[in-house]
């Protein structure tokens, strides 16, 4: 049974002393708008969001190198032995909506996110079919123009043998940082992309994954550029409509949201109409892992 109903949700969370997300092209210092608000891409978010589905047993399609639990080196070969592993769709594979129905019905993420199959080969060996998942995330934004602390470092031991066998010179790098904020981002899950006849079949209870892997987004997500307690969920904010097509548009819920510079909430009500009926679209807010 796919989703029921449309949903709204809004996640508020704290920076301190941490890198969110390096920006490779300006030496991994954190990503900034030209107005100096930190912002978190919402490929970083989703890469987080299908690390806590991991780590909760669920199959994943895009798993990255350092984390995976599978031995396939590529999306390529993942897919590959899925179909080998289905008669139906091995005899199938070039079955654009059987394509589509088998990944969504094995990986969660292809079922949330959506997925481009786009593999290299001539003539009909070559494949390209895309499959548009339900859940959209915008990147999150700091409320106000971020500090960034940068401190250099060094090696305190040599990565090759020396001819000599003393220690070579100590290299030298840099380590960045965000002093202190709070951002904020948002998204939708479209009932209407999720169906059970057009969509992915992305269902009530893959939305209570979603909620659940929101809550708790940075739990083991320590490295050395953001330690263990230093992201953290403020509060995730839950718009369920009353129905699939939604009862306002999300820019008017996604607007009701207000959060002052130091991470207090207020939503704005709600009202619509319903049958000649005035009601009002309440949000659960919800605590942080």
């Amino acid at each position: 049974m796919s989703l029921s109903n449309k949903i709204d949700f809004a996640v508020v969370f704290t920076v301190k002393n941490a890198n969110p997300n390096g920006d490779p092209l300006n030496g991994n210092r954190p990503r900034t708008t030209y107005e100096g608000f930190g912002e978190m891409s919402d490929v970083c978010i989703k890469r987080k969001i299908r690390n806590r589905w991991m780590q909760t047993g669920e199959n994943i399609l895009i798993q990255s190198d350092d984390n995976k639990k599978d031995e396939y080196t590529s999306i390529r070969s993942r897919v590959e032995a899925a179909i080998n592993d289905d008669a139906d769709w091995k005899k199938n594979s070039k079955n654009s909506k059987l394509y589509k129905a088998k990944a969504s019905e094995i990986w969660l993420d292809v079922r949330a996110f959506g997925q481009v199959f786009a593999f290299s080969g001539k003539g009909a060996d070559g494949l390209s079919i895309p499959v548009r998942g339900p859940v959209s995330i915008h990147p999150a934004f700091s409320l106000t123009p971020i500090s960034v602390s940068s401190s250099q470092i060094t090696k305190s031991c040599n990565s090759e043998d020396t001819k000599d066998g003393k220690k070579s010179s100590d290299t030298m790098g840099m380590k960045h940082r965000v002093d202190q904020g709070i951002y904020v981002f948002y998204g939708s899950i479209n009932a209407q992309l999720a169906s059970d006849e057009t969509g992915t079949k992305f269902s009530d209870d893959d939305a209570l994954k979603l909620k659940e892997a929101l809550r708790t987004l940075f739990e083991n997500d320590a490295s050395s550029a953001r330690p263990e307690g230093s992201m953290e969920v403020s509060k995730l904010i839950w718009w369920k409509h009353s129905c699939p097509h939604g009862d306002l548009s999300s820019a008017k819920v996604h607007k009701s949201l207000r959060v002052s510079e130091n991470g207090e909430i207020s939503v704005a009500p709600l009202k619509y109409k319903q049958d000649e009926q005035e009601l009002e679209l309440k949000p659960e807010i919800i605590d942080g892992f």
